[in-house]
């Protein structure tokens, strides 16, 4: 019997798309804006419409291809999937110029790039006729077997055979935290950048999409589901890779809150400072079960002892958790626990092949059926 359900939020209780939308938009602002790599700065605004964010999104993620790629590959974190984008680019770039500027090249990819090496980079490539190739995504990344933060190496075996370069600085680290920050400056906005990162923003003008979340069900009908599971004596929790701002913000505007014991609302947050705790360096992202073993637990709870709990948990079989993605899936298998898998993700109802596949315990239109299963 469930007595336990831990629930994702994107593609599972609000959608993921202005979250792709801010993803798109932070890889052409690092691309082109002079802030960055300065490709075409005449060509950058704050102030970009909606068809102007849906025609970017369409050429950096290829009609959604790539992020449909990734996310196939375990990657749940949109900030890793801007960080794999621009890296990618970024050695496509680079491989224009190697026969003149190896030495440079050498020198930038043997540091960890930060905004003084994007510049630097700026003022060298400017003197030459480089070109975009957003397309070369799947096929190059397509000819490795690497999963989830594997495919971080991925770039540095790229630099290898693409630029003759030996590196291993293509890992999360400056570079990684820098394109963070751009895509908390579009997603926040102005007025929530410097609660959200701790660092004002670079290119100011942006409003942010917090204040215009959309569900994936009418919001009176979850919040109806949020309290047939408390009164039937479920306990529910949150195991997201959002930031606190951006789960809290909504939930509290839905009037969702009350129905959360906040000590079971784990955000990327948790995750972040558990991170930087350990002296193991890892990744405790999805699909590292990390966000749903405190979400069992509660918040303050040990680091360490979420991350060495013994797995599978005693009676996983009562606890379900509820996502969209590989990433979720992965995770409640190594917790030992049911999974119910949402078709209103990235992919929507293609992706129950995949779920079918990987054997998800129940595979649900919409978040909303679980009343059905339980």
């Amino acid at each position: 019997m469930i007595n336990t359900v831990l629930f994702d939020v994107d593609g599972v209780l609000l959608s993921e798309e202005h979250y792709f939308d801010a993803s798109a938009l932070t890889v052409w602002e690092m691309l082109i804006s002079s802030n960055y790599l300065a490709l075409a700065p005449e060509q950058f605004t704050t102030e970009y419409t909606e068809a102007d964010i849906s025609r970017i999104r369409e050429n950096v993620f290829q009609n959604d291809q790539v992020l449909k790629f990734m996310k196939s590959r375990g990657l749940n974190a949109n900030w890793d999937m801007i960080y794999l984008s621009f890296g990618h680019q970024l050695i496509h770039l680079l491989s224009q110029i190697k026969e003149d500027e190896a030495a440079k090249i050498a020198q930038w990819l043997t540091n960890p790039i930060d905004y003084e090496t994007l510049r630097d980079m700026a003022s060298v490539l400017s003197q030459y006729q480089v070109e975009l190739n957003f397309s070369l995504f799947v096929d190059e990344f397509s000819q490795s077997d690497a999963t989830k933060q594997e495919l971080f190496e991925y770039l540095n075996v790229l630099a290898r055979e693409k630029l003759n370069i030996e590196t291993s600085i293509f890992q999360k680290g400056k570079l990684w935290s820098i394109c963070e920050h751009v895509s908390q400056e579009w997603y926040v906005g102005d007025e929530h950048v410097l609660a959200s990162t701790g660092r004002p923003s670079v290119q100011t003008g942006k409003k942010g999409f917090l204040a215009n979340e959309t569900t994936l069900a009418p919001a009176q009908e979850i919040a109806a589901l949020f309290q047939q599971l408390s009164s039937s004596g479920i306990t529910i929790g949150i195991g997201t890779g959002r930031p606190e701002l951006e789960t809290i913000q909504p939930f509290h505007h839905l009037d969702w809150l009350k129905y959360f014991d906040e000590k079971r609302i784990i955000t990327a947050d948790e995750v972040s400072k558990a991170e930087q705790e350990i002296t193991d360096p890892q990744s405790l992202s999805k699909p590292h079960p990390f966000t749903y073993i405190m979400g069992l637990k509660g918040k303050g709870t040990s680091a360490l002892y979420c991350i060495n709990a013994t797995l599978p948990i005693q009676n996983g079989k009562e606890v379900l958790v509820v996502g969209d993605s590989l990433a979720d899936l992965l995770a409640a298998r190594q917790l030992g626990c049911q999974f119910a898998a949402v078709l209103t993700g990235l992919s929507g109802k293609d992706a129950r092949h995949d779920f079918e596949q990987h054997k998800a315990d129940f595979i649900l239109d919409t978040v909303l059926d679980i009343k059905t299963i339980l």
